[in-house]
């Protein structure tokens, strides 16, 4: 059997650039700029929600949402609110907060629901024997009520794609197109990191449905677990990535 091996990258600017040097992928990356006071405050003024999260990090930690209000500012750190009062004030915590370690600012894109629970959904891309890339599997990681990452470490749980989009009210013939849009979109971010570096053989996109169903690619991890999908009752997207995983040497 071949020995597991695949290419990894863990910043998150690097990887959102080489989505924004192809014009067709451009549109679903919600705009992303790196943290610092201008960033911050020109973000601010223009979007409700913006999310702060770590340049390298995995598993939805150290994220954190800020909520424009009337009268300020709402963050949320996992299930923690706190509120400032200015722009500044803000700026300050997060500063501390981020220790000097390199941190991005991201709009922020209003999830969808499935039976009033927040969602978005991992597309699973690996590759074959041939060297092709293929959209393996498509399902929903389902947020716990009150935190701010639907990520199966942070408490979530995950979903079949459509019983999921079912609950959030899509009619069967949007879910199927939805799905079909998904696998192309996967395999395109695919072969955008293969020019970029050589050497993946599996990528787990994190995709946002908005309410109006655009699609907006949150982030593109390089090491996305298959051991979750065990937990599903539905074994089979868990067989089906596993048989692909096999092929390039990783046995979970």
């Amino acid at each position: 059997m071949a020995k597991y091996k695949s290419s990894s990258i863990s910043d998150k600017w690097k990887k959102t650039n080489w989505l924004l040097e192809q014009g067709d992928l451009r549109k679903h990356v919600p705009h992303t700029a790196t943290f610092d006071r201008k960033n911050l405050f020109s973000m601010l003024s223009k979007y409700s929600t913006v999310y702060f999260k770590p340049t390298h990090g995995s598993g939805g930690a150290g994220i954190i949402r800020i909520n424009k209000k009337n009268n300020g500012y709402q963050t949320q750190f996992k299930k923690e609110k706190s509120f400032f009062a200015t722009a500044d004030e803000l700026y300050h915590m997060l500063s501390r907060f981020s220790n000097k370690r390199p941190y991005l600012l991201q709009k922020g894109i209003p999830l969808a629901k499935t039976n009033g629970k927040l969602f978005d959904i991992r597309v699973m891309v690996q590759k074959t024997k041939k060297g092709e890339w293929i959209s393996t599997a498509v399902f929903a990681k389902i947020g716990s009520p009150g935190k701010i990452a639907t990520n199966y470490n942070q408490g979530g749980s995950l979903g079949l794609f459509q019983p999921t989009l079912t609950g959030a009210g899509f009619h069967s013939a949007s879910i199927q197109s939805t799905e079909e849009a998904l696998k192309q979109l996967g395999v395109s971010v695919a072969k955008n990191f293969d020019r970029h570096l050589k050497g993946f053989q599996e990528l787990g996109l994190d995709v946002a449905v908005d309410n109006k169903e655009k699609l907006w690619i949150l982030e593109v991890n390089t090491r996305p677990q298959i051991y979750p999908l065990k937990f599903l009752k539905d074994k089979k997207l868990y067989h089906r990535t596993l048989s692909y995983a096999k092929q390039y040497g990783r046995l979970q």
